[in-house]
């Protein structure tokens, strides 16, 4: 009996989708979920930090990972750029202002289906994982880069980038059926690939990794397309592979189970 193809566990039974933080790993995660919605396979709950707190929680909000693809390649530095004094180079409204235009809705209550958003309590030195209320906030702070925007205060407390203690995004996640996808580039790339965490207390996860996909950066927003085309074609390929391994890791050219 052959074992399962990736389509076939995902098809099984509901399964949530982790998403890790990754700078501006967005576009992949918008392409590797553009491929999961056109083989018509969708997560009944979203966890994610940083990057991937804002795909997922686009789409848990109701949009389509073809329209968010499509928003994020018309992304462009003046839709998040505003310099301004402070701890971190980027005030952070002029982005709360595009997201508040993309989203469909204001509160995680709304949302289609669950979604956790892992941000980091700067006082407490902890994640700290947001399910309800406003969820503009909750976005901009776990995609609040250190140096790079402000701290956002929530209930009173900054809050920085959900990725610095919950680089996977999977705080949010209960213990079940999990599709994780990991953002293996670093930036700067001197440091490597990021190395995946222990996953060992999950025994229902299958990690899906991408290497070698383009690198995009605010002053490097061409890259994003191609990274978001490289990363829908890899998980269409992942999605036929047979799965021996908890782990699948493939590149933008081929594919292997690792």
């Amino acid at each position: 009996m052959r074992p399962p193809t990736l389509r076939d566990w995902l098809a099984r039974a509901p399964f949530g989708l982790a998403l890790s933080s990754g700078f501006f790993g967005f576009f992949a995660h918008a392409g590797m979920l553009l491929a999961l919605e056109e083989a018509g396979l969708a997560p009944a709950r979203v966890s994610g930090s940083s990057a991937g707190a804002l795909v997922g929680a686009l789409w848990s909000a109701g949009l389509s990972a073809r329209r968010i693809a499509n928003a994020l390649v018309r992304l462009r530095r003046r839709d998040f750029w505003d310099p301004a004094p402070g701890l971190g180079l980027l005030r952070g409204r002029r982005f709360a202002t595009h997201l508040a235009s993309l989203l469909p809705i204001e509160t995680f209550e709304q949302c289609r289906v669950p979604v956790a958003i892992s941000t980091y309590d700067v006082l407490g030195r902890r994640t700290h994982v947001m399910s309800a209320g406003p969820i503009i906030p909750a976005i901009r702070a776990s995609c609040a880069v250190p140096l790079l925007f402000h701290p956002v205060w929530l209930a009173g407390r900054p809050h920085l980038d959900g990725g610095i203690a919950d680089r996977p995004g999977l705080f949010g996640q209960p213990l079940g059926r999990i599709l994780f996808h990991h953002l293996a580039n670093e930036v700067p790339r001197r440091r490597g690939p990021a190395p995946l965490p222990d996953l060992s207390i999950y025994t229902e996860l299958t990690a899906l990794v991408i290497d070698d996909l383009p690198w995009p950066g605010p002053f490097a927003l061409e890259q994003g397309p191609r990274a978001l085309d490289a990363a829908a074609e890899a998980t269409r390929r992942a999605l036929e592979l047979p799965l021996v391994a908890p782990t699948l890791k493939l590149s933008a050219s081929r594919c292997a189970p690792g």
